[in-house]
């Protein structure tokens, strides 16, 4: 018996991949030929024909279904383990949905898979490649790729997430005045689904954006109830959550309207002034470092270097 050695392995593996390459390009190549009488007549009549149906059906010859099969198992285990890895599908959803995306989470993971596989590829590219990186230990460059990869889906990740950040606080700024709005226009005698389409007409921020979705929804028959508490569990976002709630509330028991969002547009309001005294106290810290690391030196570089050119020539 021959043993298997590294370079017959190899070998066995090449030789594999590209008769599975070949029998690919055989499968997808066109017939040539004239089709018969038989296959040319058989779409017209396979509705009630039981022979045209089984001469058009297709006869597989591609590898690629009984791979499917065979390498299905193991894809789901490991979309499964990076669902766990960098969030549930649940919390994927909700990020797409805070930041207003219309894919699915499906392909947001496919997206990321991609996003590894492109960093994996350039790190080994530029293993492979570059002298200075080919100096690495060993150990070093097996291990970049698969960081790379890593960093990749997180890269991914990272995106969305501030996505939903930004468009969050984009809410947030709007809150108040749509609160208002709503109010004027309860005030004005309107009920809670015309004063809402009126903001999703109106405004073409964010949030009317969200309130034209409820219309829409209540359009196709959901009860407006039911379309605002999918708005409130889909956002999540604190301040309209607790909005929405008091909303709920009062049409549950029927208290006015106008006197609740006028509350809730109150505390809106000052929950958005206080974000902006805490934004400006950050800020303010950040600005301390381009004056200490580069105004501060460069003036004291100004204010000394007269001195010390003096200094030089006199001595």
């Amino acid at each position: 018996m021959v043993p298997v050695t590294g370079v017959s392995g190899l070998a066995i593996v090449a030789g594999a991949v590209l008769g599975l390459g070949l029998w690919l390009l055989v499968s997808a190549m066109p017939r040539v030929g004239r089709p018969r009488l038989m296959e040319r007549v058989a779409p017209y009549v396979a509705d009630f024909s039981d022979g045209a149906r089984a001469s058009l059906e297709r006869r597989v010859v591609d590898p690629t279904p009984v791979l499917g099969l065979l390498v299905l198992p193991a894809g789901r285990r490991l979309r499964d383990g990076l669902s766990q890895l960098l969030g549930g599908n649940e919390t994927i959803a909700r990020r797409l949905r805070q930041a207003g995306s219309t894919k699915r989470v499906e392909r947001f993971r496919a997206e990321q898979l991609a996003w590894s596989a492109a960093a994996f590829a350039v790190a080994t590219a530029l293993v492979l490649i570059s002298p200075s990186l080919q100096a690495l230990p060993t150990v070093i460059r097996m291990v970049a790729p698969v960081v790379a990869a890593a960093l990749g889906a997180v890269a991914a990740d990272w995106l969305l997430q501030r996505a939903a950040r930004r468009r969050l606080a984009r809410i947030s700024a709007e809150l108040p005045t749509v609160l208002e709005f709503l109010t004027l226009s309860l005030t004005a005698g309107e009920g809670i689904f015309d004063a809402i389409r009126r903001v999703a007409r109106a405004g073409s921020g964010e949030l009317p954006a969200e309130f034209a979705r409820v219309i829409a929804a209540v359009g196709t028959g959901v009860p407006v109830a039911s379309a605002l508490r999918e708005l409130r569990d889909a956002l999540a976002h604190p301040a309209l959550s607790r909005a929405l709630d008091q909303i709920l509330g009062a049409l549950e028991r029927g208290a006015p309207l106008a006197g609740v969002l006028a509350a809730q547009a109150g505390d809106a309001r000052e929950e958005s002034k206080r974000t902006i005294i805490e934004l400006a106290g950050r800020k303010e810290i950040a600005m301390l470092v381009p004056l200490i690391f580069l105004i501060l030196p460069v003036t004291v570089a100004f204010a000394l270097f007269p001195g010390y050119l003096v200094l030089q020539t006199g001595f």
